[in-house]
Formats: C-alpha cells, structure tokens, sequence
C-alpha cells in the first residue's frame, strides 16, 4: 500500500510571476531556503544554494534569473544552470546540477513542496 508523502504550500502559482522566480525563505536561523521559476502553469523548485561553493544563489530577493530569463544565473561567479532540470552549462561548477525539490501545483492554484524542503 502506497503512502501519499507530506506536503505543504510553499505558496499560490500566482505569487510567482510568470516567466519569472521567487524565493522563500528556510526555517529561521537556515542559510539556505528554496526559489521557483515559472513557465505558465508550470513550476521548478530547487535548494537556493550553488553546488560550487553553497552560496545562495541570488543577488537581491528574487532574481535567479539572468537577463533574458533563459537560464538560472549564480550571482556569485556568474554559473548557469538550465531551468528545466538545474543542470549547469557553464562556469565553474560545469556538470553539476541544482538540488531540485519535488514541487507539483495543485487544482487550487498552490505550489506544493516536500513538508521538510528548505527546512
């Protein structure tokens, strides 16, 4: 027998602008937290963190996104990583990928994530 695993909202599909990213804060006192991008009804999540040196990846809240919001841009040392699947196609940590989070969006219009992701 199959058991549903935890989830929770991370937020409504409309709080994250379409074409654009959004990021959320990890539990209080965590360095990381999470970020999504949004294609349409479709959303990626993924561990703000770039796997080079663990930074966060985002200069001011909420911009990942480089300036023609085609790739996942690491403000640190300036990596990019493919939107669909968080791998990244240049700079130095070339080949390796994002953290992705499970995230699926709800007949309600919410984000749904892992209950412990970013925590």
């Amino acid at each position: 027998m199959r058991t549903e695993a935890a989830e929770r909202v991370l937020c409504a599909l409309d709080d994250i602008p379409d074409g654009g990213s959004k990021g959320f804060s990890g539990a209080p006192g965590a360095f990381m937290g999470l970020f999504a991008v949004r294609r349409g009804p479709r959303v990626w999540v993924y561990v703000n963190s770039c796997p080079h040196i663990g930074v966060p990846l985002d200069p001011v809240p909420d911009r990942f996104l480089d300036a023609k919001k085609q790739m996942i841009l690491c403000s640190t040392h300036g990596a990019r990583f493919r939107i669909e699947d968080g791998f990244c196609t240049s700079g130095p940590c070339y080949g390796e990928s994002l953290e992705a989070v499970p995230a699926r969006v709800d007949d309600q219009g919410r984000v749904l994530v892992p209950e412990d992701a970013g925590l």
